[in-house]
């Protein structure tokens, strides 16, 4: 039996928002072009989403992440790197390091402003059709949901207006409380 992802045909369960998606899933099964990890500044893979991927997609993920480092030393806070899917439906893993969330004085939201304007950059710049977001920095790192999930629209909203690409942005639910919030701020903005 293949440990491979088996890719899900997410559209047919999204919310659209116009280039704007929202989708209840498991991020390591989607066949968008690019899907987003919320990684820690080592990017040698960890818990939560980051582990997921990293287990999912298997060696060549990590392979490709430590010559980042080599180069680079890691990946700051608030910005990101860009890898290849390794056996992951998606082609691409864009790496980004959310902020640990201490009160909301600290920076953490021009800093998880920051991993979304990052993420999606490295997108238009390689010209990718599509990329999947979890909600970074919203597990162990203990970021309100609510405040990071209105940073995550407001962000692709901007960036969106302004680029051609990527075409769609799915925002990846991880459970129905996250994904109702995600759709009470997608609705602001499409009214």
């Amino acid at each position: 039996m293949s440990d491979f992802p088996t890719p899900l045909n997410w559209l047919n369960e999204a919310q659209t928002f116009g280039r704007l998606h929202l989708v209840q899933a498991d991020i390591t099964r989607l066949n968008t072009t690019a899907i987003v990890n919320a990684a820690n500044s080592s990017l040698l893979g960890g818990g939560g989403v980051d582990g997921a991927i990293h287990r999912a997609g298997g060696p060549q993920i990590l392979v490709e992440c430590r010559a980042i480092r080599a180069r680079q030393g890691g990946c700051k806070t608030g910005e990101a790197v860009i890898t290849t899917g390794g056996r992951l439906p998606a082609e691409y893993v864009i790496h980004t390091v959310g902020p640990v969330w201490q009160n909301g004085r600290h920076g953490e939201p021009e800093l998880l402003a920051g991993c979304y304007r990052h993420s999606l950059r490295l997108a238009a710049e390689n010209e990718l059709e599509s990329v999947a977001f979890p909600g970074i920095s919203t597990g162990i790192y203990g970021y309100p949901k609510a405040e990071a999930a209105a940073i995550a629209v407001r962000e692709a909203q901007a960036f969106l207006a302004e680029n051609d690409f990527p075409g769609i942005v799915v925002f990846v639910a991880f459970d129905e409380a996250s994904r109702q919030l995600y759709e009470q701020e997608l609705s602001r903005i499409s009214t």
